[in-house]
């Protein structure tokens, strides 16, 4: 799976403002921004990333995917940390 056809199939299933995605092709990193995730917990979020993808990771199309998740006022607040 590439980079890109992964990228698809979470903004497929999940309203994302900002997606970042670094992976060999088989695990891979991702930074989510989805005002979806406001309210949740971190595992929440993580289990709704998770359910865009179906059985993807079942079959091993997607070996490991871990990320970090903000909703848009939690990535605004970190990229102005960076600035």
């Amino acid at each position: 799976m590439t980079a890109n056809e992964l990228k698809d199939l979470i903004r497929a299933g999940l309203a994302c403002e900002h997606i970042e995605l670094d992976g060999d092709g088989r695990h891979w990193f991702a930074t989510i921004v989805s005002p979806e995730f406001e309210g949740k917990r971190p595992i929440q979020r993580h289990q709704r990333v998770y359910a865009t993808l179906g059985g993807r990771m079942q079959t091993d199309e997607v070996h490991a995917l871990s990320m970090k998740t903000f909703t848009p006022a939690e990535w605004a607040q970190a990229q102005q940390g960076e600035a």
